[in-house]
């Protein structure tokens, strides 16, 4: 029998984590979940929202997808688990704010500038990938010269960009100008363990302090 991965941590958490955690867990179940935001962010394994953020079981409804992409909204598409997600989180579970946390050295934003093969097995991945060609042409009009400093200003706009992508959710829209609803846009330094957030007034993201 082939050996299953974190077969171990997955006995450590039966028997020890989940033991302190479970009146939390029963508690959630008997009321239902409440999360406190919905968090999208990258696929990147090296982003733990639980830990940079500090929240507990139940506070994010968390969206994961590569490049922490956001499709415009668009009731024709046959199957669409981003927008299934955004429209469940703020129609059904009514979070109060909504984070769009996007990273540095994210590969999405680096592959944007890449000529991918033409290999049916990333045909997904270069489809998603057209969601960044306005932000890649913005990111060009300042750097044109490839390397960290364009790609670091890329992921900063793809996160401004997948902000005002929700905003064509006519939910997300309505809340959001009603001031129900707060709309947070983060750019995660991954290598200083820094938060920064977006401020539109001075359209530049500034550290957490």
């Amino acid at each position: 029998m082939a050996e299953i991965p974190f077969f171990e941590g997955v006995k450590q958490f039966k028997n020890l984590k989940f033991k302190e955690y479970e009146d939390i867990f029963k508690k959630l179940i008997e009321e239902g979940q409440h999360p406190k935001a919905l968090f999208i962010t990258c696929s990147d394994s090296r982003i733990h929202p639980d830990e940079i953020t500090g929240a507990d079981i139940g506070d994010l409804f968390i969206v994961r997808v590569i490049g922490n992409m956001v499709p415009p909204f668009k009731p024709d598409n046959e199957f669409h688990g981003v927008a299934a997600a955004v429209e469940y989180a703020v129609s059904v579970l009514n979070v109060p704010d909504i984070i769009i946390c996007g990273h540095s050295h994210c590969g999405a934003c680096e592959a944007l500038y890449k000529d991918l093969p033409d290999d049916i097995s990333i045909i997904h991945v270069k489809k998603w990938l057209e969601l960044g060609k306005d932000v890649k042409q913005i990111a060009q009009q300042t750097i044109k010269e490839k390397g960290r400093p364009l790609f670091e200003l890329t992921e900063r706009i793809n996160i401004i960009k997948q902000m005002e992508n929700i905003l064509t959710y006519p939910e997300v829209k309505r809340k959001v100008e009603e001031g129900k609803l707060r709309l947070h846009g983060w750019y995660y330094v991954i290598e200083k363990g820094q938060i920064e957030y977006y401020d539109p007034e001075k359209n530049d993201f500034i550290p957490i302090a």
